[in-house]
């Protein structure tokens, strides 16, 4: 049209094939226009179209189509050109682009102007046009050819432009806002994704790209199976699948191997979405919680153990000792239990304080750690009274282990200022009866022998074999 040429874009609004083919029928017809009506310099009076029904034709095509001679001025224009310019066709004719669009900025334009009058060339692009009339600045996309004679001379230019302002600013805006939805996704501590009916991811942001360790090109059109394990991929695919079914929003914890090998647990929630034609699909939004979980997971371990000791505490050993003796019995499997009491250890506090009170304990679950190697449940039930649980272990067993501990914690030697201090330990060993129908039971029948360890003079393990012998002294193993 006129005005500064603008590089044409990547994908032009308006396809540039049907304008040029547009430019090429009415460059044709124009071109035989001129051949028929040449003057005597060889140019053409196109001021005589105004009367011709061709011209109804061009007013009606719906662009701005004009020609212009060898040197730039307008030989015609049509009811739209000559509505944009705000001029009847006889003031338009003879007068170049910067009467009506000012000279700066037009270099460029000039330069394509010259590449098609004098280099023969059509050229499509954008172009911005300043109209110094409204002082609006408008954006065509403009196709130009050259008019050529009878001989094939080039005797001037037509010029099809296609007004794509009001599309030009709705693209701008449809992409500033795209860059700030994309920056504001892309910045949120969650993996934000969208994937269709077939398991295709349409949709990632940048955080969902780090998690996979790759590029978000590389995510997007890319199967769940393709980024991540077999089994992983089909826990979520058969997740994805009962939503799509019955088109409820979901939310659960998740977690997945992200791209340096570390597990992360993410709080996802995940809706049934549908595109513009119907196709199904899920969007969902994970946020990270890996350090909520583990703080989460180091709080029920402190509710379950001794901060003193890191073994598990009474709450816990009860809540375990109740599964294990209701599967013993389930299952008819042997179930011991060994109740441990430190000897004299008020003493110990009293006289050396309770630092070393806590670090006599702190050895004791050492000895019973390093006799237990990792078998059974070692806790701490009271100050210094201790319990292990042995699944599948039977009295006798049992025995032999409180022994091995009791040795070794009376071979313990702690060092105190001035002194070697010697720690001992009593020791109740009880198992599972036929007729025991409660934990309970065998517990206050351990505790029964522990008591009668302790009365026969400490430092000893005494076992009840059965109920019937609580009504008697528990028979105590010799040191």
């Amino acid at each position: 049209m006129g005005g500064a040429a603008q590089p044409a874009p990547a994908k032009p609004i308006l396809a540039d094939t049907g304008a040029c083919r547009a430019t090429a029928i009415i460059s044709e017809q124009l071109s035989k226009k001129a051949q028929a009506m040449p003057d005597s310099t060889g140019n053409c009076d196109f001021i005589a179209l105004s009367n011709d029904s061709y011209r109804l034709l061009l007013d009606e095509v719906g662009a701005f189509v004009y020609t212009t001679d060898m040197v730039g001025r307008y030989t015609f224009a049509n009811r739209m050109v000559l509505q944009l310019l705000g001029h009847p066709l006889d003031y338009v004719v003879g007068k170049d682009i910067s009467h009506f669009f000012g000279d700066k900025g037009n270099e460029a334009l000039r330069e394509t102007d010259e590449r098609v009058l004098r280099g023969g060339e059509t050229i499509a692009r954008e172009e911005s046009n300043l109209i110094l009339a409204t002082g609006e600045l408008r954006t065509y996309w403009s196709t130009k050819k050259p008019l050529r004679d009878a001989t094939g001379q080039i005797i001037g230019m037509i010029g099809i432009s296609h007004d794509i302002t009001e599309k030009k600013r709705l693209e701008d805006k449809l992409r500033r806002q795209k860059e700030l939805l994309d920056a504001l996704v892309d910045n949120v501590d969650a993996l934000i994704y969208m994937k269709d009916a077939n398991r295709r991811f349409l949709y990632a942001n940048r955080r969902m790209a780090e998690a996979f360790g790759c590029s978000v090109d590389q995510i997007i059109g890319s199967l769940d199976v393709d980024l991540m394990p077999a089994e992983v991929a089909e826990r979520f695919w058969q997740q994805d699948q009962k939503i799509l079914a019955n088109g409820q929003r979901h939310a659960c914890e998740e977690s997945l191997v992200d791209a340096s090998g570390r597990l992360r647990h993410y709080w996802s929630v995940i809706i049934p979405w549908a595109g513009p034609d119907g196709t199904p699909a899920i969007i969902g939004l994970s946020t990270d919680i890996t350090e909520l979980h583990a703080l989460k997971e180091e709080l029920q371990r402190q509710a379950r153990a001794d901060s003193l000791t890191g073994i598990a505490n009474r709450r816990s050993f009860y809540e375990n000792a109740e599964l294990e003796f209701a599967r013993s019995r389930l299952q008819g499997q042997a179930l011991s239990l060994i109740t441990i009491d430190i000897d004299f250890f008020k003493k110990i506090n009293d006289t050396l304080g309770h630092p070393m009170g806590d670090r006599v304990l702190q050895e004791f679950v050492a000895c019973c750690q390093d006799a237990l190697r990792n078998d059974g449940l070692l806790a701490r039930t009271g100050g210094e009274e201790f319990c292990i649980l042995l699944p599948g272990t039977d009295l006798d067993t049992a025995r032999h282990i409180a022994e091995r501990i009791r040795e070794q914690t009376q071979a313990r030697r702690i060092a105190v200022p001035a002194q070697e201090l010697r720690i001992s330990a009593s020791f109740g060993v009880a198992g599972l009866c036929d007729t025991d129908e409660r934990f309970e039971t065998l517990y206050s029948r351990a505790d029964l022998a522990l008591y009668a360890a302790k009365q026969q003079g400490r430092n000893r393990t005494s076992l009840l074999r059965s109920p019937a012998q609580e009504g008697v002294l528990a028979t105590p193993v010799a040191d």
